[in-house]
């Protein structure tokens, strides 16, 4: 069964930092770009970044950018969202993405597979 399930979110304070996993199963995630969205209540999902299978090189929105890192442990099939500095804006569900050929990571439907998505609370 080809599936996709995200952890680590929590409740942490601005300033602070977490890690999101996004760990696959019935596939080799090596082999496919992975996606990092969030969702707030009443907004469209956004992307907040793409990390290559070709070149491992990683593409972040501008809100990410120089605060979110991506990275990739093929042992463990699984991707990592590394988040630091959070702001009280970050607060969303965070969804992870899969796809074997991307074009367009912002698209939402460039992407195959979908997890269900952690929670991720930025408050004091």
């Amino acid at each position: 069964q080809v599936q996709l399930v995200e952890s680590g979110g929590g409740l942490v304070q601005p300033g602070g930092s977490l890690r999101l996993s996004c760990t696959a199963s019935g596939f080799s995630l090596e082999h496919y770009a992975v996606g990092w969205f969030r969702q707030v209540p009443g907004k469209e999902r956004e992307a907040v970044s793409c990390l290559s299978q070709s070149d491992g090189r990683s593409t972040y929105s501008d809100s990410a950018k120089g605060r979110f890192t991506t990275s990739r442990d093929n042992d463990k099939n699984t991707v990592y969202l590394q988040m630091k500095s959070l702001k009280p804006e970050d607060t969303a569900v965070y969804y992870c993405a899969a796809t074997y050929a991307i074009t367009h990571w912002e698209r939402k439907d460039e992407y195959d597979y979908w997890g269900q998505g952690t929670q991720v609370t930025v408050s004091s």
